[in-house]
């Protein structure tokens, strides 16, 4: 049957709405895609935003923390002094000593001048002590600094060892060195000295170490080296050494350098320019400037403990384990051994120099590793050697060849720290705190340093108040004149050590420690 000619047109209608509506439809879910997709790229934008600002406020939020930590820290050294950490821990006593039964009459209160109402210069948590006792000395000008020290040069005939080493300044204050082992093959009467090493420098630069006070204890090692027994310490002075001279029998002995902090310590930068370390040539090639090379050939003295004038391997760790934190291996040495100037399988001063040279054109003449090695070996901008003191030990021995070889270069131990507090213990004068029988004050003077040490026999901890501010033409390692001190209980910590400002002139050691709880 023949369509007719409306039904047609319907048809035509429906099919044209189909499409329309099919058209329309793939219109809105097109226009859906592209909503759906600018919501995933607002959702995007918006969470990367959110990333960056959570970043920037964590990144912040440490910021505040750290801060807050070195306020606390500066807030804690106004109050308990600027010592390391190391220095002032407490070192458990094994035995405490009997209190001594001594006489107080030269003992005195601090007391303002007659007619003084001027308010202190700080509030001073001695108004709440339970006692106190105080300690004076007046000392004269150390221009003759001789306790009767043998000179080595009376000793030409005696078997000699010697070695160098260094102190280092870190960050917090702390002081590290390197330490020894002392061998002896037999009884003998022997010298052992240290003093400043006095290493070349560049014309017109101060020797700022040169006034560091150096010292050595000396333990007998007993079995193990855990268990090392104080023999003795170089107390004799002559001029910049100190030394000990006495019989020892045969075996292993540790020596120990020991600093007080009072000379080698944080000073404030004062910048006066950076020192260039590198330059390029006619030829466009890199070369050390000659400031910088100086400065290498001082570092190289230093770090050449035997002074052969050559860098072993062990000599060449320390150097790295001091600037880099890492040790070079064998395989490594022998790259080392290819590629610089060698003798015996050592390194020469000219091979060390190549080898900085490298390491600035590793970096395209970037100086920034070589301030780093600088900056830990105790450098400033200026290249000049004002956070590090170089010395040298020298061990004469009359029957036998002694032999000195360092293994450590580390912060001071509690071997250290007993053997400060009992050579002070031992040879000190003894004050008992008035009131107080359990708190006992002892100070030592040796040459030019006083040392103090409290002793707490109580089951207790205390907290002593210390006084500075009567003394005169003095240099306190704390660094404050006023400050207190934790002792734990039973317990000996070193309550500060004490040298002259100023050498040339009298100065007057007068200090208060009181009980505060």
């Amino acid at each position: 049957m023949a369509s007719s000619p409306d039904s047609n047109t319907s048809l035509s209608v429906q099919k044209v709405t189909r499409s329309e509506s099919s058209q329309a439809r793939k219109s809105q879910h097109a226009e859906e895609a592209i909503f759906y997709m600018n919501c995933r790229a607002a959702y995007l934008t918006f969470s990367l935003k959110f990333c960056d600002l959570y970043m920037t406020t964590s990144e912040q939020c440490c910021k505040t923390a750290r801060e807050k930590l070195e306020v606390d820290n500066r807030l804690k050294q106004q109050q308990f002094g600027s010592q390391a950490e190391t220095s002032s821990e407490g070192i458990t006593v094994p035995v405490s000593k009997p209190s001594p039964r001594i006489s107080r009459k030269t003992d005195h209160k601090l007391a303002p001048t007659k007619g003084d109402s001027r308010t202190p210069s700080r509030p001073s948590s001695a108004q709440s002590c339970k006692a106190s006792i105080s300690t004076t000395l007046s000392l004269g000008a150390s221009s003759n600094r001789s306790t009767k020290l043998i000179e080595p040069d009376t000793m030409k005939e005696w078997h000699c060892a010697q070695s160098k080493g260094c102190f280092y300044l870190e960050e917090d204050g702390e002081i590290i060195s390197h330490k020894y082992k002392l061998n002896l093959p037999q009884r003998s009467t022997v010298c052992i000295t240290i003093k400043p090493l006095n290493i070349r420098q560049v014309e017109g630069k101060s020797c700022h170490w040169l006034s560091v006070d150096t010292a050595l204890y000396i333990l007998k090692e007993n079995e193990t080296q855990e268990n090392l027994q104080l023999v003795s310490f170089t107390e004799q002075q002559n001029k910049e050494m100190f030394g000990w001279k006495g019989e020892l029998g045969s075996g292993i002995y540790w020596l120990l350098p020991f600093t007080t902090g009072c000379r080698l310590k944080k000073v404030k930068a004062q910048m006066t320019g950076e020192a260039k370390l590198v330059y390029r040539g006619e030829d466009g090639e890199l070369a050390l400037t000659k400031e910088f090379r100086a400065a290498l050939s001082d570092i190289f003295e230093t770090i050449d403990l035997d002074g052969n004038g050559l860098l072993s391997l062990e000599e060449y760790n320390f150097f790295e384990l001091r600037t880099s934190g890492e040790k070079c291996d064998e395989e490594a040495w022998a790259v080392c051994k290819e590629n610089f100037d060698m003798k015996k399988n050592e390194l020469t001063r000219q091979g060390f120099m190549d080898l900085n040279l490298m390491e600035a054109n590793d970096r395209e003449g970037d100086p920034s590793d070589l301030w780093v090695t600088l900056l830990s070996l105790g450098y400033n901008k200026a290249l000049e050697m004002t956070e590090a003191c170089p010395f040298v030990i020298d061990i004469y021995a009359e029957k036998c060849k002694p032999r000195i070889k360092a293994i450590y270069l580390e912060a001071g131990s509690s071997q250290l720290n007993r053997a400060v507090c009992k050579s002070v213990v031992n040879k000190g004068e003894a004050k008992v705190m008035d009131g107080c029988e359990n708190i006992i004050i002892y100070t030592y003077k040796m040459g030019r340093r006083i040392t103090s040490v409290i002793e707490n026999k109580s089951e207790n901890k205390v907290i002593i108040h210390v006084n500075n501010e009567q003394s005169k033409n003095c240099l306190s390692n704390r660094g404050l004149t006023v400050f207190a001190v934790e002792v734990a209980p039973k317990s000996t910590m070193v309550s500060q050590h004490v040298m002259p400002l100023n050498e040339q002139e009298e100065w007057f050691y007068n200090c208060v420690h009181s009980l505060v709880r």
